[in-house]
């Protein structure tokens, strides 16, 4: 699989809530991250909500591509985000995402967790609402099932449920608070997907970025997500775009990884002392980016 994928939130609207101002466009920026390769795409039903997953059903063809829908979070009457992950809620939203993708299959369902954002929180406990997802593989209409926003102790109680195939947590060159769930993924042979890879557009001014950028004549995004493809072997990234030049420059950055030097690489890991990372405190980096979707999408 193409380890760059392409995270689909920023195909609503403001506030990632209803269509976009051009939904026809939005369903070409699709179309063409598969003819760019792209085999990986994230949403969620809370992205509109539903309609990015629409969108999808309506753009996308439906085989060769790994769509992965996060379900157990929603959106308030004020579009505030909700954790919504009563059982009930948990197997209507799978329903709804199989009818808006267009699929009698999801190939990768996540259950969106509160381990790794304080202020989410759920009184629900995870055997329950996970159980729902493997009632719902054993009847053939999820194949894989994967967590976002987990804890380390979440990802182990999980698996005492139900093998997990991918983890979505916050990692990116500023944010680290993923990184002991990032080893336990690398040990297991779990598919780590971080959410927010660029930092909210916060990584300027760092030489450790600029300068390989300026080397390889390429911009500092593209080394940042290269970044994330040499740190491990587990990461799929999912920058999300609703800007052809910008996806294309995304996909291009696999090539960008190849070409860093181990002396960069190491510069770029020692941005972030990652022994100090704390899972449920995001970096401010992160903060911005959750207050941009709460008033915009770019």
């Amino acid at each position: 699989m193409n380890r760059v994928g392409y995270g689909a939130m920023q195909l609503a609207g403001p506030n990632v809530l209803g269509l976009p101002a051009d939904p026809e466009a939005a369903r070409g920026v699709l179309r063409l991250a598969v003819e760019l390769g792209v085999t990986f795409f994230d949403t969620a039903n809370a992205y509109g909500p539903r309609t990015v997953n629409q969108l999808i059903g309506q753009a996308l063809p439906k085989e060769g591509l790994i769509v992965g829908n996060k379900v157990g979070a929603g959106r308030g009457p004020n579009g505030e985000w909700l954790v919504t992950d009563h059982p009930d809620t948990v197997r209507r939203q799978v329903h709804e995402a199989l009818e808006d993708l267009g699929v009698e299959v999801s190939e990768l369902t996540y259950l969106r967790l509160d381990g790794d954002y304080r202020g989410m929180a759920s009184d629900v406990p995870l055997e329950d609402s996970l159980g729902v997802l493997v009632e719902l593989r054993e009847q053939g209409l999820i194949r894989r099932i994967g967590l976002s926003g987990a804890s380390p102790e979440m990802l182990a109680r999980a698996q005492k449920l139900t093998p997990i195939a991918a983890v979505q947590n916050r990692f990116n060159l500023l944010d680290r608070s993923g990184v002991q769930v990032l080893a336990d993924c690398e040990a297991q042979d779990i598919m780590f997907v971080p959410y927010y890879p660029l930092a909210s557009g916060r990584l300027t001014g760092y030489a450790e970025l600029t300068g390989p950028a300026q080397r390889l004549g390429v911009s500092p995004a593209q080394v940042a997500l290269a970044w994330l493809l040499r740190r491990s072997p587990a990461m799929v990234v999912i920058p999300g775009t609703g800007n052809a030049g910008h996806l294309r420059a995304n996909v291009a950055a696999s090539e960008v990884a190849r070409d860093l030097t181990e002396a960069e690489v190491a510069r770029l890991t020692g941005l972030v002392d990652e022994s100090q990372a704390v899972l449920d405190q995001p970096d401010r980096s992160t903060l911005d980016a959750l207050a941009a979707a709460a008033a915009t999408v770019a």
